[in-house]
């Protein structure tokens, strides 16, 4: 895999960001994040166990463009 499982990326103009799986070679959009709270039901959504405890794992979650948990441009 070159990347990893879950990419959030960069924030939106008017806030949030886009979340994206990698998967069994394709990109599947989980959907546009508000908060670190979205992302973990999204995570929970596609059977993360605990995914609270991975937002800050490198080799799971990649945050792109902004700081991690930064939820505005």
């Amino acid at each position: 895999m070159d990347s990893v499982p879950v990419v959030v990326h960069r924030c939106h103009p008017s806030g949030g960001r886009q979340v994206i799986m990698h998967r069994e070679g394709r990109e599947e959009t989980l959907g546009m994040a508000h908060s670190d709270r979205d992302l973990i039901m999204f995570l929970e959504d596609v059977g993360v166990i605990e995914p609270e405890n991975v937002l800050d794992d490198p080799q799971l979650v990649e945050w792109r463009g902004d700081p991690a948990h930064q939820w505005t441009a």
